[in-house]
């Protein structure tokens, strides 16, 4: 017999018993149930009947009226309400004796007749009640033995079921259980004898024959290859940064877990689709197949909400390419998209975004009060100083200067990191910008005997660019070629148009930036080994920040004691 046929038997068998006791316990309580209603109904209204009209009958000397309302409606209720044998003839003999009584309320004579009137009658009901509760116990008894002998039939086939049906089911599956395992462990020489025409008969002969073509699979080649590319899958999907692979045509090849939390799609809805669909759908993954431009001057981080808070992710585009065999030329197979979770980064550098912020803006208050102190000091109404004297307040002038422009840069660079940087983007000309900032350094040149000299072209075109950061760049490229340049020398400061940009240029005689630096001079905090700590070493990285949000672009050319060019071009 099929295992089906047998569970369909002997479950169905439970449940028709189960059916039966439940139609055997609801018809005993219902019999029950009727037994005792009509107890209540027959017998206890009315003892309650003629309670109150006891009660009434001992208040009629008092409040007669009330009294007398009182028992006549108790008294209709009982004469509607007769339901044993002799307690119509009783219930008239009181009917009759509270009429005499209405006419005369006085006659206690008549009053005690009353009682023992209504005591007959509670005295029958009280009987009948007895019988009553003997009947409906009789009931219950008849009820728990039906209900005895249902369940007990019950629990033998559910015992029955229980001792037999689990070994049937479950030895062979443990059986089978042992067998998968010993394939799992790569011994397909294991099988599985059941001899039973049943169910496990059937399973046992699938199993056997997989895992014959499985020794057969074992033996192939086709294994091996299989074997390494689930390692490299293994390997790609434990990865901790998302990771896309993409054929030459854009189809997705594989994408780990990593990849599928942050684009929000499962794998089966990925796997062998074109990522240029997808990208219609999902404006992650357009994202992340745009590969960037290469005149793009910065490449940013992308902002993705991941890990239950926004994250940073540095996106990078391996271009995979192959050399077929016997062949020469490389041929391209696709590529592998890789985002580098830098989020921890980023929030270590708001924090110090935000801390230099901060110390900058308390820093500028006690600075901007020594400076006022120092203009009292140097004022001939608050007393004459000696040469001593003249020298630490220029020497404290100085310091407090040179304060004030590293608290300038850091709020600048804090500005700028933060985004709460504001230009005004506006049609400007070149020629002001250079001798806005020429006068500038004019003194600092001066100091130097260092000679300043504009060489721009004619009729030059307007850049559309912030005058006063613009401004601020060259005066920054100005200061750093005076302080680097020697005594008695000449910097040039040239203004040209090439195609739809201006070019300003600041060239200087100094000793020039080493070859390995120059790719470093725009980074922050960056300062060339072996020259002077005069800064903080964040003009040049705000300046390059400046003009980068002008959709300018910045540069140095510089050779070895030969000097050094420093240079940014604006759109006209």
């Amino acid at each position: 017999m099929r295992i089906k046929t047998k569970l369909n038997l002997g479950v169905g068998l439970l449940f028709l018993m189960i059916i039966i006791l439940s139609l055997v316990s609801s018809y005993s309580v219902f019999l029950i149930k009727a037994d005792t209603e009509n107890i209540l109904k027959a017998n206890y209204n009315t003892l309650e009947y003629s309670r109150n009209m006891l009660l009434s009958l001992d208040e009629i000397s008092h409040d007669t009226n009330h009294a007398i309302v009182t028992f006549k409606e108790n008294l209709e209720k009982q004469t509607q309400n007769v339901t044993e044998s002799g307690e119509k003839k009783e219930t008239d003999n009181l009917k009759k004796n509270f009429l005499l009584l209405e006419k005369n309320s006085l006659d206690e004579a008549l009053k005690t007749q009353i009682r023992r009137d209504i005591f007959a009658i509670m005295k029958l009901n009280m009987n009948a009640i007895k019988q009553k509760s003997d009947i409906a116990k009789h009931t219950a008894e008849t009820a728990n033995l039906w209900i005895a002998i249902v369940g007990t039939l019950c629990f033998l086939i559910a015992f029955n079921l229980l001792i037999n049906l689990p070994n049937n089911i479950a030895n062979p599956i443990k059986e089978l259980t042992l067998s998968i395992k010993e394939i799992a462990n790569k011994n397909y020489s294991e099988r599985v004898h059941f001899t039973n025409h049943n169910e496990y008969g059937d399973l046992a002969k699938s199993f056997n024959t997989m895992a014959q073509k499985l020794q057969e699979y074992n033996d192939s080649n086709l294994y091996k290859l299989f074997f390494e590319k689930k390692r490299l899958e293994t390997l790609i999907n434990n990865m901790h940064d998302p990771i896309i692979g993409l054929d030459n045509e854009g189809i997705v090849l594989f994408a780990n877990d990593e990849s599928l939390k942050i684009i929000g799609l499962k794998l089966e809805d990925v796997i062998g689709k074109s990522a240029s669909t997808l990208a219609l759908s999902n404006d992650l993954i357009r994202s992340l197949i745009l590969k960037e431009d290469s005149e793009t001057p910065k490449k940013q981080p992308l902002k993705i909400y991941a890990h239950g808070k926004e994250s940073y992710f540095e996106k990078e585009i391996l271009n995979i390419t192959i050399i077929p065999t016997g062949e020469e030329k490389e041929i391209n197979i696709g590529d592998v998209i890789i985002l580098r979770n830098i989020t921890l980064f980023k929030e270590l550098d708001f924090a110090k975004t935000n801390f230099i912020a901060t110390v900058s803006h308390e820093l500028k208050t006690p600075i901007a009060s020594i400076k006022l102190s120092l203009q009292l000091l140097e004022n001939t109404k608050t007393g004459d100083m000696n040469d001593d004297q003249k020298q630490l307040v220029e020497s404290i002038k100085d310091d407090s200067q040179r304060l004030l422009k590293i608290t300038g840069e850091l709020l600048n660079l804090s500005q700028l990191e933060t985004g709460n940087i504001q230009l005004n983007i506006e049609k400007s000309n070149p020629h002001k910008i250079v001798i806005y900032a020429v006068e500038a350094v004019k003194v600092q040149a001066d100091q130097k005997q260092i000679k300043l000299v504009i060489d721009a072209d004619e009729n030059l075109s307007d850049v559309k660019a912030d005058s006063e950061k613009t401004g601020w760049v060259l005066i920054n490229y100005l200061s750093n070629a005076i302080r680097y340049s020697s005594e008695k020398s000449t910097i040039f400061i040239k203004l040209k148009k090439e195609s739809n940009q201006i070019v300003f240029q600041v060239i200087d005689t100094g000793k020039g930036i080493d070859a390995r630096y120059k790719d470093k001079v725009f980074d922050k905090y960056f300062q060339v080994p072996g020259s002077q700590k005069s800064g903080t070493g964040l003009g040049l990285a705000i300046s390059k920040e400046f003009i980068e949000a002008q959709n300018g672009n910045v540069g140095v050319e510089s050779t070895l004691g030969l000097g050094s060019t420093f240079w940014f071009s604006l759109k006209v």
